[in-house]
């Protein structure tokens, strides 16, 4: 079976829920303490063992292309003031054996159609998706979820949802799906549908972002047509998807921020600051300072 070195990211929208902040930047470059959004999702990608980074975009995102290009000028100011440690940092953010791909999506016209945007550089490989949005956080000494996730692919050989549980009253906000038990942390989906009130939520079992996808997904996204919100949605290919091939949802191992919302960012920002090399304990005093001040 081949392996998996392709990761799509999704980078086209817009980021209006953090307007006016993103009126000239995309959400993706948002800092997390040092880093942004996109690079963390990047490195849990390489991590996995992928090798080929394949970004979306849309107009207005010129600044990840800039973050992960070499930047001459900054880097020959950075070593001739002898900051070598920060030098090494920029030239670090991506390994020498990653390529970036950019591929322009040039109407928004939903998850489903950023993802075929990506076939022509795809092929005909099996392939990951991750969503920057989700940051994900695991126990220290587990692997990345997309890691996880592809060491079920190598054993299944077939498409897999990372999944977990929402208050029911959010399911309007997710992908939902119904499942059945298969395997310890691994369910096989029943059926998937995009954004559905809560009254009508087959369960509050939500699909964040990440997923691993074989390449049929394409076929299906080119006929699927427009659903939810007038786009091409990635859950109604997936439905159709679970037509030829049993799709699992797999229950992953990490603490997940929903860095699309600003609580979720602000929750990322307090979790990663506090364990922060640099900064964290000083972090730490100050968080119990304002919260025993009067």
């Amino acid at each position: 079976m081949k392996k998996i070195t392709k990761a799509v990211f999704p980078v086209a929208g817009f980021g209006s829920r953090f307007l006016p902040a993103t009126k000239a930047q995309p959400k993706e470059m948002l800092p997390v303490v040092d880093k942004p959004l996109i690079q963390y999702a990047v490195e849990e990608a390489v991590a996995a063992g992928m090798t080929e980074m394949i970004f979306v975009t849309g107009r207005n995102k010129r600044a990840i292309e800039d973050h992960f290009d070499k930047a001459y000028e900054l880097e020959t100011e950075l070593g001739l003031a002898g900051k070598t440690e920060l030098l090494n940092e920029i030239q670090d953010i991506l390994p020498k054996h990653v390529s970036c791909i950019f591929i322009r999506q040039s109407s928004p016209l939903g998850l489903g159609h950023a993802v075929l945007c990506a076939r022509p550089v795809v092929g005909v490989d099996p392939f990951s998706v991750i969503l920057a949005d989700d940051l994900m956080d695991p126990k220290p000494g587990m692997p990345g979820v997309m890691a996880q996730m592809l060491e079920v692919y190598e054993r299944e050989k077939t498409s897999i949802l990372a999944v977990k549980n929402v208050p029911p009253s959010e399911t309007n906000k997710y992908g939902i799906v119904s499942v059945t038990p298969y395997k310890s942390k691994l369910d096989r989906v029943n059926s998937i549908v995009e954004k559905p009130a809560p009254k009508e939520a087959p369960s509050n079992l939500a699909v964040v972002g990440r997923y691993v996808l074989n390449n049929a997904i394409f076929d299906y996204l080119e006929k699927v047509g427009k659903g939810s919100g007038g786009e091409i949605q990635l859950t109604d290919g997936i439905s159709m998807l679970m037509q030829s091939e049993p799709v699992m949802a797999y229950h992953y191992s990490a603490r997940r921020y929903d860095c699309g919302s600003k609580l979720g960012y602000l929750q990322a920002t307090v979790a990663f600051g506090l364990k922060h090399p640099e900064v964290g304990e000083a972090f730490s005093e100050y968080i119990d300072e304002i919260s025993q001040a009067d």
